[in-house]
């Protein structure tokens, strides 16, 4: 049986070093036999602010209903997406808002301070990209980036063993290395297609 994977580009640009990267390991993936499909947050019409919170949930646009479909769906996760002033894109941040919702990502509990995780059962990946370099945004910044979707978002709703590549820095590097970075996730795409 195929693993199903969902390949989420938080990046707004379809022609960014993102892009390709979501390209590049989707095109491993399927070469290796996996069904999959890329959901480019930048081509959906939705507005990513949750204007009145979870007090009242707001009516899902037809591509966030989509893409709730398309994410119960795959059995394998991959978020694609820049650092940008520290965390990720507010397009992907408005995202996980309006998509990642009670009832569908998790459930709280009537008492006490538990929850259900309702996206369980899944695995994911991450290809994060920055400017700024590892050492710097680990022991300055604290790789606020990746921890927040890793364990805010992902884990909270159940999403586990969620393997983390970081580029950097982007601004610096040359065709050579941005060849080698798209070679690594295609093979890392051929990979993950056989994940039991």
């Amino acid at each position: 049986m195929s693993q199903r994977i969902l390949v989420i580009l938080g990046h707004p640009d379809r022609e960014s070093l993102c892009g390709a990267l979501a390209e590049s390991y989707a095109q491993g993936a399927q070469e290796a036999g996996a069904e999959v499909e890329i959901l480019r947050l930048g081509d959906l019409n939705f507005d990513p602010i949750l204007h009145q919170g979870y007090r009242t949930i707001q009516a899902l646009e037809p591509d966030l209903v989509r893409a709730q479909e398309r994410i119960t769906w795959a059995q394998h996760l991959v978020f694609v997406y820049p650092t940008w002033w520290g965390g990720p894109p507010a397009l992907l941040k408005g995202f996980f808002d309006r998509a990642f919702l009670p009832g569908f990502a998790f459930q709280t509990r009537p008492k006490g301070v538990f929850w259900d995780r309702l996206l369980a059962g899944r695995t994911g990946r991450m290809f994060v990209t920055a400017d700024s370099p590892g050492f710097y945004d680990w022991f300055v910044n604290g790789m606020p980036a990746v921890r927040m979707v890793k364990k805010a978002v992902l884990a909270f709703c159940g999403v586990k063993q969620v393997a983390v590549r970081r580029f950097a820095t982007v601004k610096t590097a040359n065709r050579k290395a941005r060849l080698r970075w798209l070679a690594e996730v295609k093979e890392l795409g051929q990979k993950d297609a056989h994940i039991a």
